[in-house]
C-alpha cells in the first residue's frame, strides 16, 4: 500500500442490492474514490431496526460490480467472527475481486455484536477480554492467510489442519488495517498491520473542539510510532487511515470545510481519509452534491 493522500468512502450495508445498492458501489468507483468500505456488524446503533445486510456477501457483490475500486471492511472484529471461517471468506473475496480487498480489523465494542450471540444472562466480554481475544485473533488470522495448513490450540481459538488453498491473490496475504488506540492494539498494528485506523478520541465527539481532537489524534500517532519503534519497524511503512464522522468536526458540511479538515489531518501524517456516503435522516446526512464534489475535487485542492 503506497503512502499518498487518498480519499475513500464507507457505504453502510443498508441498501437492497437491486434497489440502489449496486448503483452506489458502481458510483463510488466512477467518482474516483480510492476504496469503498462497509461496516461488519450484526446490527448497528440507530440502524438496528432497519435493513442491515451482511458485509461479506455485500463485498462479494461489490467486487463483481466494480473493476478498480479497492474494497474492505471497516472494521471486522472477533465479537462474532472466528479466524478460520473469516480467513476462508477473505481468501474468496480476494479471489473474486482479483486482489482488491483490505481487511479493516479491530477489537470490537460493546454494542449489539457483543450481545447478540450471548446466552440469556451471559455478560458480554469486558474491554480486557476483547483485547485478549484480539491479541490471539490477529496473529492466528495472519497465519491462516499465509499458510496452506494451520493447526492452532490457543486460549480462545483452535484450528485442526485448517486448509486455505490457494491463499490470497495478494501476496503474502491481503493487507490488514488495524483499528487501535490502546497499547495492546497499537502493538498489533505495529506487528501485523499494513495500515492503522482511528476514528479519533470518542470522548471528544460531543463536547470537544476540533483543536482538542487534533491534539488527541496527534498523541495517538505518537503512540503508534512508539509501538513501531518497540517492534523494530518504521512507522512510515504503515498507511494511516482516519474514519471521519466521530470527531467534533463536520467535514461534509461544505466543500471548504472538507478541504480545511483534510489539509489539517493529512499534515498530521494520514495517508487516507474515509467519509461516509450520505444517509438521509441519520447522523450521516449530508448534501449529495457537496459530497460528490468533495469526491472529485477535494484532494486536488491539497496538492
Amino acid at each position: 500500500m503506497t503512502s499518498t493522500r487518498r480519499l475513500s468512502t464507507v457505504i453502510l450495508p443498508i441498501h437492497r442490492w437491486n434497489d440502489g445498492g449496486r448503483a452506489l458501489w458502481a458510483r463510488a468507483e466512477d467518482l474516483g474514490f480510492h476504496a469503498a468500505y462497509t461496516y461488519d456488524h450484526l446490527a448497528w446503533r440507530t440502524f438496528r431496526d432497519g435493513p442491515w445486510f451482511g458485509a461479506v456477501p455485500t463485498l462479494t457483490a461489490a467486487a463483481a460490480a466494480t473493476e478498480r475500486l479497492r474494497l474492505g471492511t471497516l472494521v471486522t472484529s472477533p465479537n462474532f467472527r472466528h479466524p478460520v471461517t473469516l480467513a476462508k471468506d477473505l481468501i474468496t473475496l480476494d479471489d473474486v475481486s482479483n486482489g482488491r480487498i483490505t481487511l479493516g480489523i479491530g477489537a470490537g465494542g460493546n454494542g449489539f455484536d457483543a450481545t447478540t450471540l450471548r446466552r440469556s444472562g451471559e455478560e458480554p466480554w469486558t474491554p480486557r477480554e476483547r483485547a485478549d481475544h484480539f491479541a490471539e485473533f490477529v496473529p492466528m488470522l495472519d497465519r491462516l492467510l499465509r499458510e496452506p495448513s494451520v493447526t492452532h490450540e490457543g486460549e480462545f481459538y483452535a484450528a485442526n489442519e485448517a486448509r486455505n488453498i490457494p491463499g490470497c491473490v495478494q501476496r503474502p496475504r491481503l493487507p490488514f488495517a488495524v483499528a487501535a488506540t490502546g497499547p495492546r492494539g497499537l502493538k498489533l498494528a505495529a506487528q501485523y498491520g499494513q495500515a492503522w485506523v482511528t476514528t479519533g478520541d470518542p470522548k471528544l465527539f460531543e463536547a470537544g473542539t476540533p483543536e482538542q481532537s487534533v491534539a488527541a489524534i496527534r498523541g495517538q500517532i505518537s503512540r503508534l510510532g512508539a509501538a513501531c519503534d518497540e517492534a523494530g519497524r518504521d512507522a512510515g511503512e504503515l498507511d494511516k487511515i482516519l474514519l471521519t464522522g466521530f470527531t467534533p468536526d463536520r467535514p461534509l458540511q461544505s466543500f471548504d470545510a472538507f478541504v480545511d479538515f483534510a489539509g489539517t489531518h493529512f499534515e498530521l501524517g494520514f495517508t487516507e481519509i474515509v467519509v461516509h456516503w450520505p444517509v438521509p435522516d441519520s447522523d450521516f446526512a449530508a448534501d449529495l452534491d457537496v459530497f460528490e464534489r468533495i469526491a472529485t475535487e477535494g484532494t486536488a485542492q491539497l496538492a
